[in-house]
Order: C-alpha cells, then sequence, then structure tokens
C-alpha cells in the first residue's frame, strides 16, 4: 500500500487521494497488479536473479511492455534487481539522497520489495511516496525528485525506457526538507 507523507506531516495512505495529490505534479500511480504465476512468484521472493531468471520475469511481464510501448513510446524495458549484495545498491545509497531530473519520464512497475520518491511540487514543498509491490509510478520528464531503498533494501522494478539518455539524472543538489 502507497503511503504519501507531505511536508506538512499530512499521511495519505488511501491510493485514490494520493493520485489526486500527485496530479498537480502530473505523477501517475496506480496499482498494477502482476498476474498470478507461480514460476514468476518463486522468482520473485528470490534475493539474486541470474539472467536467464530475469529474461524470464520480463516475459511474463511482456503484454504489459508492449501495451505500454504502444500507448506511451517505450522502446525497452528491464527488471533491476537490488538487494544489499548488489553493488549498485551502494551506488544508490550514495545517490539516493541527491535530487535530480531526467530528461525523459521515470517509469517503474515495482514488483517486490519497497522504495521511496520524493518529490519537489510548483511550490518548492517536498513530499515523500513509498511504493511498494504491485504499484506503479510515472514521473514526467524534466520533474525535481529524488529516490531512495527503504530496509532491507531489497528491490525488484521494472522500467521503461524511451531513450537511454533520457534516464541519466540532471542533480539540482536541493536541501532536502523531508527526513527519512
Amino acid at each position: 500500500m502507497s503511503v504519501l507523507q507531505l511536508e506538512d506531516g499530512t499521511i495519505y495512505s488511501e491510493l485514490g487521494a494520493i493520485a489526486r495529490q500527485l496530479a498537480v505534479l502530473n505523477i501517475t500511480v496506480d496499482r498494477l497488479p502482476i498476474r498470478k504465476n507461480p514460476a514468476v512468484e518463486k522468482l520473485l521472493a528470490q534475493d539474486i536473479l541470474n539472467p536467464s531468471e530475469k529474461q524470464q520475469v520480463l516475459q511474463a511481464l511482456k503484454g504489459e511492455f508492449e501495451m505500454l510501448k504502444q500507448s506511451s513510446g517505450y522502446q525497452w524495458y528491464d527488471l533491476k534487481v537490488l538487494h544489499p549484495g548488489s553493488p549498485q545498491v551502494y551506488a544508490i545509497a550514495n545517490q539516493s539522497h541527491r535530487t535530480h531530473t531526467h530528461k525523459d519520464a521515470e517509469v517503474l512497475h515495482i514488483l517486490a520489495g519497497e522504495c521511496v520518491f520524493g518529490f519537489v511540487n510548483s511550490k518548492g514543498y517536498q513530499i515523500q511516496l513509498m511504493l511498494q509491490a504491485e504499484e506503479y509510478i510515472k514521473v514526467p520528464a524534466n520533474t525535481e525528485h529524488w529516490f531512495y531503498l527503504v530496509p532491507p533494501l531489497c528491490l525488484k522494478a521494472v522500467q521503461y525506457y524511451t531513450t537511454a539518455e533520457g534516464w541519466i539524472p540532471q542533480y539540482t543538489n536541493r536541501k532536502l526538507e523531508i527526513k527519512n
């Protein structure tokens, strides 16, 4: 279940209310359940996936990708598997509190685990959104935000891309007012 925290401490936990709050930033958040597939469920329960297992998960989500490709122009998708033993976790942890933008939309479908996105609204106020499994977020291009993992630092999420360059962060280095 998503949880949205505003800078003034107000908390929303109902998805409709969260979506309405984020709509002013043109951010889309929704539930995107994964079709029941015991083999995929077993893979998502593992900490580490080898390349073949990652492809198995991506193949199970191919229909979703094709739908998003048609509606939003995504060209490819990738499964991010983060856990305390993966080198990416420490790079993300070191950069997680740095506000940034991207040239393209940032789109994630959380399959397992939890993460937090933070945003800066047009008045400069900061808000944070915790996402969990089977939730989807689309952060528009050039939206100032930050991202971090919550303990136990495990996440499996599908990222959707339109261009490779669009995912390169452009750091804004705004001071964060909301504490993790």
